[in-house]
């Protein structure tokens, strides 16, 4: 006979994990079409991490959404997109850039594009709502240029 397990209490760092993973799970069962922004960066990295460990061995069960503002370094974006391939997510880029381009935005005169990013973010995401409501939404409509990149 072997004696009973012993629970051990999380640490603050694995607290920390259970609780993200557990809204991972939460927001892709609650909503039709979740996305989860991701630029390439720690944070985004750190995400795509946790998404991946909600659903192993399955797939992520949504996409990734990059509002580029073409002011990133060429190695971040090589990353991001390794990145991407290593998890086989699905990954969307909005360009800055091409709105800047067509005269749907302008640069700014302080040279910034973060505030910029805001009108490619909903026109890539506001057609369906991306799942603005439990379990609602058509499937993605894209407005505006917006590549997929990544596995197919």
């Amino acid at each position: 006979m072997t004696a009973p397990a012993t629970l051990r209490p999380l640490s603050e760092l694995q607290a920390l994990e259970s609780e993200s993973i557990h809204i991972i799970r939460e927001v892709a069962a609650t909503f039709a079409k979740p996305v989860m922004l991701f630029s390439g960066g720690k944070d985004s990295v750190v995400m795509l991490h946790l998404a991946a460990k909600a659903f192993w061995p399955a797939p992520i069960p949504f996409g990734l959404l990059h509002v580029d503002t073409a002011h990133n370094f060429p190695e971040v974006l090589e990353f991001r997109d390794d990145a991407v391939a290593f998890y086989g997510a699905q990954l969307q880029v909005a360009s800055v850039q091409d709105y800047i381009d067509d005269g749907r935005l302008r640069d700014r005169p302080d040279g910034t594009r973060n505030p910029l990013q805001t009108v490619p973010l909903l026109d890539t995401i506001q057609p369906s709502r991306r799942g603005a409501g439990p379990r609602q939404g058509a499937g993605l409509q894209h407005a505006g240029r917006v590549r997929a990149v990544g596995a197919p």
